[in-house]
């Protein structure tokens, strides 16, 4: 189990690194850890990132910027709560101009 949390931990070192305003994928953080099959993984470690007040999973969605985490977060409608308080427009709970606000590890970093 180490390690899986060491990925976890690898994880939740890129997703502190997502701007206020921004989104990325599971994938994207999969990719940008040289484990590209690994977006479950990232899906995992988002979901189990609730203790860690420090990581912003409500900036973590899938690739079509759709927000498939969003039942991981306490009350209903907090994740999109969370990221339209940055700015982001969501409808139906899918990111509006998602290429526009996403935020690629692979080009950032």
């Amino acid at each position: 189990m180490a390690k899986n949390d060491n990925f976890f931990e690898r994880v939740y070192e890129v997703a502190r690194l997502i701007p206020i305003g921004r989104v990325t994928s599971y994938g994207a953080i999969a990719k940008y850890l040289g484990a590209a099959r690994s977006a479950r993984m990232v899906g995992w470690a988002m979901n189990g990132s609730g203790v860690k007040e420090d990581v912003p999973a409500h900036r973590v969605v899938n690739r079509k910027g759709i927000l498939t985490g969003k039942h991981h977060f306490k009350g209903t409608n907090l994740m999109q709560q969370l990221l339209e308080s940055e700015g982001i427009v969501v409808e139906d709970n899918q990111i509006v101009d998602f290429e526009k606000v996403f935020w690629d590890p692979m080009k950032e970093l």
